[in-house]
């Protein structure tokens, strides 16, 4: 869990770690360059951190991936939830959980 302070007497904001960051903004420089997503927000809130990938800035966001320390015992800190909040993958290590995304970025090519 990464923890900060944000000023005397402030609530600890949890946020990713850079290894963490590393792993997302490389799918999501992928995806870019492959023209399917435009933008990124990053939250920092009190009990998750939220990366959240758009299509488009004025859109919904197309994923979100959560980072969720008081659920790292249970089902896993990660989870990766869709456009309609459904949760698509949940686990303990983020790598297994944004595999869901790369597989997603494969499309099927018509042999014509």
């Amino acid at each position: 869990m990464n923890a900060t302070q944000t000023g005397e007497g402030a609530e600890p904001v949890i946020s990713f770690r850079r290894p963490e960051l590393d792993a997302l903004l490389r799918i999501y420089g992928k995806m870019v360059a492959a023209g399917e997503w435009r933008d990124y927000a990053i939250d920092f809130l009190r009990d998750r951190a939220v990366f959240s990938i758009f299509r488009r800035t004025s859109e919904s966001p197309l994923f979100q991936v959560e980072y969720r320390p008081a659920l790292a015992r249970r089902q896993g800190a990660y989870s990766l939830r869709g456009a309609a909040g459904q949760i698509l993958k949940r686990g303990h290590d983020l790598s297994g959980v944004l595999s869901v995304l790369d597989r997603a970025s494969l499309k099927l090519v018509s042999a014509d």
